[in-house]
C-alpha cells in the first residue's frame, strides 16, 4: 500500500492514507516520499475531497473509515485494481509469483532490466537497494518502486486475497505478459483452506498468461511443475533440476559471493557471480535471468547487473556488528524460507555460532498447522531462541505451541529456549555472546525493535 500510494503521488495525484501502524523500513519511506500518514483510523480522515479510497486487505467492516466510505458511496477499490487500472493496461507486464522469492526475484529483474536500460517501472513489497528513493537511479537508501519511461512494468505477484469484498488472489488483476512463479507451497493459511485452494489461484494464474507471452516455472518444486501441462502460453522452466530449461550447476561460495554456471537447454549460457547466498538465490537469478534474456538482454549485460545488485531491506540484512557479534535481519516467517535462511548462513559464515531467533507473528507461522514443519526447520541453527507467538487470540488448538516446539527441538539436539520478552532475548544474547557469533533475526513484522535494542546493548 505504501508502494502504491508513492507510485499514484509520481503521477500527479495527492495521496495520503492511514494504518494502525507503520514501522521501518515502510514508515521512513513514507517520511522520505512526503506522504501523510495517519495514526489508527477515523472517520474524519475520510474529508469531502477525495475522489478515490483503495481499501487494503488488513480492512475489514466495522473499520470506521470504510464504514463512512460505503455510507457515503464514495468511489473505492481494491489494491491490485488500483495498480492495474493506473499502470498495467499499456504496459508488458512481468508478474513474479510463488510462495517463497518474489520480493528477491522482482527486485533482481528490475534491477536488471534497469541495468540493460530498458528502463522499467517497478512496484515490490520490500525496500530494494539499487534504486533511489523516487528515480531509480543508483543505491541510495533503496526504494519499493521505480517510474520508468519503458514499456515493461516488473511486479511482485502476491496470492493473497485482494480485499475484503474481493477474496481472490492480487496477481489475478495484473494482465501477465511474462508470469514467473517460482515454487508453490501451502501458505496463507487464514485465507487458504489447503493447499489445493492455493493450487487454485496459480492455475488460474498460469491460464492469464497469452500464447505470445511466457510463463517461466521453477523447475525443482513439483507443485509448480505441476502446472506446466495446464499453460496455454509458452513455457521454459528454471533451477537445479537437470531437465531444466535454465539450469544452474557448479555453485560455489566464497568471499561472501555466490558463483555459478548457467546453461540454456543444455547449452552453456554464462558464468554469473550474486552477492546473494544460498540455493534459493541462485534460483531467484535464473528467474531474472530467464526474463532479461526474453526482454532482449545479452548474457554479458545479465553477469554485469548480477554483480551489482546490492540487497533487499530485510532479506538478510546485515544491521550491524558489535562486539564480535554479526547482527542481521530476514522476512522468514514460513518454515521453508526459515531452513533456506539459515542453510544459506550456514554456508556463507562457515565454522561460527549460528542464532536463529524467530517470532512467530504472520497469519501462517502463528498457527499449530505448521508444527511439525518448524520442528525441521532450525536445523542449520546452533541456538534456537523463539520469541512469544504473535497471535496469541487465536485458539489454543489452532496455535503454535513454542513450548512444544523448543521440545521437539531439544529432543534433535539443538540448543533451543522460549523467551517470551524482547529484554529478556537481548539480554541472553549479550550474556552469552561469543566473538565471530551470527545472530539472525526473523519475523515479518517489526519484532519489537529488537534489531537496534540488540546492537545498542552489545555496544554497551
Amino acid at each position: 500500500m505504501a508502494t502504491l500510494a508513492a507510485l499514484l503521488k509520481s503521477r500527479g495525484y495527492h495521496v495520503q492514507g492511514s494504518d494502525q501502524q507503520v514501522y521501518p523500513p515502510m514508515s521512513d519511506f513514507l517520511v522520505a516520499e512526503g506522504i501523510k500518514t495517519f495514526s489508527g483510523y477515523s472517520a474524519d480522515n475520510i474529508t469531502d475531497d477525495i475522489d478515490l479510497v483503495v481499501v487494503g486487505n488488513a480492512i475489514s467492516r466495522g473499520n470506521p473509515e470504510l464504514e463512512s466510505v460505503l455510507e457515503r458511496k464514495l468511489r473505492y477499490c481494491s489494491l491490485p485494481e488500483a495498480i492495474r487500472d493506473h499502470f498495467l493496461w499499456g504496459a508488458r507486464s512481468i508478474v513474479l509469483a510463488g510462495t517463497h522469492g518474489k520480493t528477491t526475484t522482482t527486485s533482481l529483474t528490475g534491477w536488471l532490466l534497469t541495468h540493460g536500460g530498458l528502463d522499467p517501472s517497478m512496484l515490490v513489497g520490500g525496500i530494494a537497494l539499487n534504486f533511489g528513493r523516487s528515480d531509480g537511479t543508483g543505491p541510495t537508501q533503496g526504494s519499493s518502486y521505480r517510474v520508468g519511461a519503458g514499456r515493461d512494468f516488473v511486479i511482485e505477484g502476491d496470492e493473497y486475497d485482494s480485499a475484503f469484498f474481493d477474496r481472490t488472489a492480487k496477481f489475478l488483476k495484473y494482465l501477465p505478459d511474462i508470469a514467473v512463479i517460482n515454487n508453490i507451497e501451502f501458505d496463507h493459511a487464514d485465507i487458504y483452506a489447503d493447499l489445493d485452494a492455493v493450487l487454485v489461484a496459480f492455475r488460474r494464474l498460469v491460464r492469464l498468461v497469452p500464447r505470445n507471452g511466457l510463463l517461466l516455472i521453477g523447475a525443482d518444486s513439483p507443485h509448480a511443475k505441476a502446472l506446466v501441462p495446464t499453460a496455454v502460453s509458452p513455457v521454459e522452466t528454471f533451477g537445479l533440476d537437470e531437465l531444466a530449461t535454465w539450469r544452474a550447476s557448479a555453485i560455489e561460495v566464497r568471499d561472501g559471493l555466490t558463483r555459478f554456471d548457467v546453461h540454456r537447454e543444455d547449452k552453456p549460457f554464462g558464468r554469473f557471480e550474486s552477492p546473494l547466498l544460498g540455493a534459493h538465490n541462485v534460483r531467484n537469478a535464473l528467474a531474472a535471468i530467464a526474463v532479461g534474456t526474453r526482454v532482449g538482454l545479452t548474457p554479458q549485460t545479465l553477469a554485469e547487473g548480477l554483480r551489482k545488485f546490492t540487497g533487499i531491506k530485510r532479506r538478510l540484512e546485515t544491521v550491524g556488528v558489535a562486539k564480535g557479534v554479526t547482527v542481521l535481519d530476514d522476512f522468514a516467517h514460513h518454515p521453508t524460507a526459515v531452513h533456506e535462511t539459515l542453510s544459506a548462513l550456514r554456508t556463507g559464515y562457515p565454522g561460527r555460532r549460528l542464532w536463529a531467533v524467530f517470532e512467530p507473528r504472520s497469519a501462517s507461522s502463528c498457527r499449530r498447522v505448521f508444527q511439525a514443519d518448524f520442528a525441521k526447520a532450525f536445523g542449520a541453527a546452533d541456538e534456537v531462541v523463539l520469541a512469544a507467538v504473535f497471535r496469541s487470540s487465536l485458539p489454543e488448538a489452532e496455535r503454535l505451541s513454542a513450548e512444544e516446539l523448543v521440545d521437539d527441538l531439544s529432543r534433535q539436539g539443538r540448543h533451543a529456549r522460549h523467551i517470551p520478552e524482547i529484554d529478556d532475548i537481548v539480554s541472553t544474547i549479550v550474556r552469552e555472546r561469543r566473538d565471530g557469533d551470527v545472530v539472525v533475526l526473523m519475523s515479518n513484522g517489526g519484532f519489537g525493535g529488537i534489531h537496534g535494542k540488540l546492537l545498542q546493548a552489545l555496544r554497551e
